[in-house]
């Protein structure tokens, strides 16, 4: 059956040739597709990796993200040996609070090198008054699953750096 102005284009006199070039048209398709798909998973899959960052946020080697929230005062700044002076607030990533210097009035001494190292490393980007924002993912912070009460997975801390000695 034919229809006023269209062409067949199965030659139905040879249907083998038909069927080799479905099947060459299928092959082509499927592989086109296939490559496509693997490409737009891989690119969600690294999205978060190669995604620009905010303006004024930094990012370190380890993934380590952190906003100066008011500048300090210069100078020098602590190093993994010594003991630091902060208030700082934890918080999980959908804004719950789940540690905080300030309800108790009193800013928390710690040695840098006994607490979480995106704290060991983000406090060695600080100097004396200044505030920060930091990002920390979950192998810089207590890891995604911790237990024992631990938020597990990426964290928030503002921290402000009070002082810091030997």
């Amino acid at each position: 059956m034919h229809t006023k102005g269209i062409k067949p284009t199965i030659n139905t006199r040879r249907p083998h040739q038909f069927s080799k070039h479905f099947t060459m048209t299928l092959h082509k398709s499927l592989a086109l597709f296939s490559s496509l798909s693997f490409a737009s998973c891989s690119q969600q899959i690294d999205s978060p990796k190669t995604a620009p960052l905010p303006a004024g946020v930094e990012q370190t080697h380890t993934g380590l993200k952190s906003k100066v929230l008011r500048p300090g005062i210069g100078g020098t700044t602590p190093n993994s040996l010594n003991t630091v002076t902060a208030h700082y607030t934890g918080m999980t990533l959908d804004g719950k609070v789940f540690d905080s210097s300030y309800p108790r009035g009193k800013p928390s001494e710690f040695p840098l090198d006994q607490v979480i190292a995106g704290w060991t490393e983000g406090l060695q980007l600080m100097s004396k008054g200044e505030k920060r924002r930091f990002w920390i993912p979950a192998k810089l912070a207590y890891g995604k699953n911790p237990g024992g009460g631990k938020p597990g997975g990426d964290l928030i801390f503002d921290v402000e750096l009070i002082d810091f000695r030997q």
